[in-house]
């Protein structure tokens, strides 16, 4: 079975979607980790605290990456 792909259009969207994800993931990992320690409630303090991270960061990086290619443009040699 084969997967249907989305759009060309979406991928604007996805990459930061995704990379929300995955970030949000692995930082809200090591602050709850840093305060916590491995505790018992870890998986649930950490869950909670990576939704709400996740929350802040898809719309933040939605307006972030435009600024962010504009200066990485600004800094590299054109091909």
């Amino acid at each position: 079975m084969k997967i249907k792909r989305l759009p060309a259009r979406t991928a604007s969207l996805l990459m930061p979607f995704i990379l929300s994800i995955l970030m949000t993931f692995v930082v809200s990992a090591v602050a709850t980790m840093t305060n916590m320690g491995p505790a018992p409630g870890f998986l649930g303090k950490w869950m909670s605290a990576w939704g709400l991270s996740w929350l802040i960061a898809f719309p933040t990086l939605l307006l972030a990456l435009p600024l962010a290619r504009s200066i990485v443009r600004s800094l590299v040699e054109r091909a």
